[in-house]
């Protein structure tokens, strides 16, 4: 009866650690930070429950990061949340600056 006992806290735990991994994008955090741009875990955490896809928002914010258009999470986020299309308009904005014509 005591080892039935025992392995009860070693399940919360790996239960615990299964549904951080598949709540959190630490995939995508990871690949964020080997690029050389910093997200934080809270702010992918907070994607997820604002319901958007970490990876619409993180992955053309670090193309707009590699490509020298200065921005931020919160903008690409709320332009996705309007209704844009993210990677389009990063895009753009890549191609602007490299173009030199100022936008904002």
């Amino acid at each position: 009866m005591e080892i039935l006992f025992a392995g009860v806290p070693l399940l919360i735990l790996i239960v615990a650690v299964i549904l951080f991994f598949s709540f959190v994008p630490v995939g995508l955090w990871i690949s964020a930070i080997a690029a050389g741009v910093e997200v934080n875990l809270i702010t992918l955490i907070g994607m997820r429950l604002r319901r958007v896809a970490p990876a619409r928002i993180i992955l053309p914010f670090i193309k707009a990061q590699k490509g020298g258009v200065e921005t931020t999470i919160d903008k690409l986020e709320a332009h996705f949340l309007a209704g844009g299309h993210v990677d389009n308009v990063v895009d753009a904005l890549i191609a602007a600056h490299r173009a030199d014509i100022s936008l904002t």
